[in-house]
C-alpha cells in the first residue's frame, strides 16, 4: 500500500486497533460511558450520568480519610525524650567528671578519631554499655543533628526532698534557691559555688526554671555529686516552710534595699533567693523575703551574672561565720 492512501478494507465508523497476538479491539464511544456522561448537549447543559456526583466536600472528606491511616514519618524531628550529652567534647568532659550515664551511644559508620577513642576508653572503664545506632536514631535521640556522631545518655538526676532537706542541714544553715533560672550553665555554676562555700543544698522550682540536666551536670564540675539539690512545686512554699524550720529568707536583686556589706546575719540560718539577671525576683517572692539586698557595682555596669552574684553572697556569709 502506498503511503497516504486509506486501506479500503478498513471498517468504517467504530475506530480499531490491534495488540500484540493480531486480536482486534474495537473502541468506541459506546464502550466508555463515562465519558459520555460527562459531555454536554447543544444548549451546554451537562448530560446526567449513572456514576453519582461527588461533592468536593466528600472529596476532601476521603482525603483526609486517607490521610488519617497513612502512618508518621519514621524519621520526624521530636525532641529529644531522654536527657543527653551531646558532641566529642561535651561526652568527653562530661565522662572524665563521672556524670551519672546510662549508655554511650556512637552513630554507625562514624569517623573515629581521638576524640571518640578516648569516649569509648572512659566508658570501658566506666563499666557503660556502648551502643551503636543509626544516624537519624541519635539525631532523635539528642533532639538536633549537630552531634558529631556521639552522646551520652544521662540517667535522671536523683533530688532530696526538701523536708529531709531542712532536716539534715547544719545549724546555722545556708541554703541557696533559684527563682526563675533558666541557663543550666548557670543552674551548674550555682552548685558549683555551694558546694565551694559550705552551703547546705539548692532548691530550684519545677517551672521556668533549669534543671539538673547533663549541662548542667558538667557546668557543676562535678559538685552537683554532693551536694543535696531539691527540686519544689512552688518556690514560695519553700520559703515558708524554711521561716517555719527558723530561717531568715534574703533575697537578692539589683534594686535590692540593703548593701551586702550591711548584712549581719552570719550567726543566722539563711535561705538565700537569687533572681534571673534579667528579671530579678518575682513578685510573690520578694514579697515573701525578710530582706533584700543588692551588690554595690560601678554604675556602668548593669547587672551581674546570676551565679556571679550568688557566689559573692556566700563567700560573704562564710567569711562572716569564719572570724
Amino acid at each position: 500500500m502506498k503511503p497516504g492512501k486509506a486501506r479500503k478494507d478498513r471498517p468504517k465508523g467504530a475506530k480499531s486497533f490491534t495488540r500484540g497476538s493480531n486480536k482486534r479491539v474495537e473502541r468506541s464511544a459506546a464502550a466508555r460511558p463515562e465519558k459520555r456522561d460527562n459531555r454536554r448537549d447543544d444548549k451546554g447543559v451537562a448530560r446526567k450520568g449513572f456514576r453519582k456526583p461527588v461533592k468536593v466536600n466528600d472529596r476532601e472528606k476521603k482525603r483526609e480519610d486517607r490521610r488519617g491511616d497513612r502512618p508518621e514519618k519514621r524519621f520526624d524531628r521530636r525532641g529529644s525524650t531522654q536527657d543527653a550529652v551531646a558532641g566529642k567534647n561535651s561526652v568527653v568532659e562530661a565522662l572524665r567528671a563521672k556524670i551519672p550515664a546510662k549508655e554511650l551511644v556512637i552513630a554507625i559508620k562514624v569517623e573515629m578519631d581521638e576524640k571518640i577513642s578516648e569516649a569509648i576508653r572512659l566508658a570501658k572503664n566506666a563499666d557503660l554499655p556502648i551502643k551503636e545506632i543509626p544516624r537519624r536514631a541519635l539525631d532523635d535521640l539528642t533532639g538536633f543533628s549537630n552531634h558529631q556522631g556521639i552522646a551520652l545518655v544521662i540517667k535522671p538526676f536523683n533530688y532530696t526532698d526538701f523536708s529531709k532537706l531542712l532536716t539534715t542541714a547544719n545549724k546555722p544553715m545556708m541554703l541557696v534557691g533559684l527563682d526563675s533560672i533558666t541557663d543550666p550553665h548557670n543552674l551548674g555554676a550555682v552548685v558549683r559555688s555551694a558546694a565551694a562555700f559550705g552551703a547546705d543544698g539548692v532548691v530550684i522550682p519545677e517551672r521556668r526554671n533549669a534543671a539538673m540536666t547533663g549541662s548542667a551536670w558538667k557546668a557543676s564540675a562535678g559538685a552537683a555529686a554532693r551536694m543535696p539539690i531539691s527540686q519544689v512545686t512552688n518556690l514560695v512554699r519553700s520559703i515558708e516552710d524554711a521561716k517555719k524550720a527558723g530561717c531568715f529568707v534574703v533575697g537578692l536583686d539589683a534594686q535590692g534595699d540593703v548593701e551586702l556589706a550591711k548584712m549581719n546575719l552570719a550567726s543566722e540560718s539563711i535561705y538565700i533567693i537569687v533572681g534571673s539577671e534579667g528579671k530579678g525576683l518575682s513578685r510573690l517572692v520578694r514579697e515573701k523575703c525578710d530582706l533584700v539586698i543588692s551588690i554595690p557595682m560601678q554604675s556602668s555596669v548593669e547587672s551581674l551574672n546570676a551565679s556571679v552574684a550568688t557566689a559573692i553572697v556566700m563567700y560573704q556569709v562564710a567569711a562572716e561565720r569564719n572570724k
